[in-house]
């Protein structure tokens, strides 16, 4: 018998993706990329059109930050683009080992290892600490690489409905073999609200779980010099052993880590095959990242100018009539429900001048499609004011 030519496999593959194609766009869940141009926190051009940039995660302002910007090009020049190799061979260099010194000094832990993105980083922290014979306990709006990782683990996952505290305890008691791992966001991606974390370390500690929180929307906004929602909540790390953070959003630039105890990070060095298979962060993105975190520490007016411009959106937001979800986050949704008239709205502001992307499944529940409204502390007073009167234009509260 024949084999199927190459044409004829082509054909299938072509006619599954087709189908894929076609039933996204029949559900109004098809994505496209869009250009952005531009250096500016909140100032952006994309199809050669000015717009307000409301779908950033630059929460402090700091991604085109000068100071950024000429640590990255000094260090590039001292030690090129590429790190050449995973750490673990020859890519871990001297300004990865500084980034991660002056980390663990921030935030109060023994050590920090680098990774190359938070996905990494969470995958690294959740396949080497469970196994089969484990469990994973889960707050059911994780972020998606923490489902993810709790899946590969090969550890029984079970997730409890949203902070629902009543929910995590019948769960931990149930959790009677191998170790138990409760898994949170510090504050949700989606939602904007911040977990329960005093309640969820204290249940942890009583069944003897170790909580994991990863707070990459919470580092650099919240708690004292921005240490994040772990600080906020005054937990220590006995409280919650392992945390993860990003560099991407608050500090505007690129990496990820995970914060702990040495034991901890050892293990990770030696187990976590997401660090140890990827090539090392670029030394010059982390020469970048040691400036923005003296950025973070020391320029609390951003912060400050930050939950000032929250209050004023919020505020503003309930004079118009217009319903937010409940966050003192920079993440400000505005549930929407259905997908095309969500894409609609969000097609009717970029007319206005304003980007806000809509969020909708499988990035959220089915029926919750949302404009994902994320603040900075790059946007003034007034520009908020005209998003808000745009929206309320759109939804007929003008």
């Amino acid at each position: 018998m024949m084999a199927d030519s190459p044409d004829h496999q082509t054909g299938l593959m072509d006619r599954w993706l087709d189908a894929r194609a076609a039933d996204r766009q029949k559900q109004h869940l098809e994505r496209h990329r869009r250009v952005v141009i531009g250096n500016h926190p909140v100032e952006i051009l994309s199809n050669e059109s000015p717009l307000l940039n409301f779908s950033s995660n630059d929460y402090l302002g700091l991604a085109s930050h000068p100071d950024l910007v000429r640590s990255l090009k000094d260090a590039a020049d001292c030690h090129g683009v590429g790190s050449g190799a995973s750490a673990l061979v020859t890519g871990y260099r001297r300004e990865h080992q500084l980034l991660e010194q002056e980390l663990a000094e921030f935030l109060q832990r023994e050590k920090v290892l680098l990774c190359s993105s938070g996905y990494l980083a969470n995958l690294a922290v959740t396949t080497s600490l469970a196994g089969k014979g484990d469990v994973i306990i889960q707050d059911k709006l994780c972020h998606a690489s923490l489902i993810d990782a709790a899946r590969l683990s090969d550890a029984e996952l079970s997730r409890y409905g949203h902070v629902d505290m009543a929910a995590l305890k019948r769960r931990l008691a149930s959790a009677n073999q191998g170790n138990t791992l409760v898994v949170s966001d510090g504050v949700f991606s989606m939602d904007g609200d911040t977990a329960p974390l005093k309640e969820m370390a204290a249940l942890s500690m009583e069944h003897k779980a170790w909580l994991v929180v990863d707070d990459a929307h919470g580092i650099g906004v919240s708690g004292p010099r921005g240490r994040g929602s772990v600080a906020a909540a005054g937990l220590s790390s006995e409280e919650v052993p392992v945390l993860t953070g990003t560099l991407g959003k608050a500090f505007g630039c690129f990496g990820a880590f995970v914060a702990g105890s040495e034991k901890l990070i050892d293990h990770l060095v030696n187990e976590a095959r997401s660090y140890i298979y990827t090539t090392a962060m670029p030394p010059a993105l982390a020469a970048s990242a040691r400036a923005a975190l003296r950025r973070v520490i020391e320029d609390d007016w951003r912060r400050d100018h930050l939950k000032a411009l929250i209050r004023h959106f919020r505020g503003g937001a309930k004079r118009r009539g217009l319903a937010l979800m409940a966050s003192d986050s920079p993440i400000q949704p505005m549930v929407i429900g259905d997908s095309r008239v969500t894409l609609e709205l969000a097609a009717f502001l970029q007319q206005k001048g304003y980007l806000v992307v809509a969020m909708r499944p499988p990035t959220v529940r089915k029926g919750t499609s949302r404009l994902r409204i994320t603040l900075s502390a790059g946007h003034r007073a007034e520009q908020l004011d005209g998003l808000l009167d745009a929206i309320a234009l759109a939804t007929g509260h003008a």
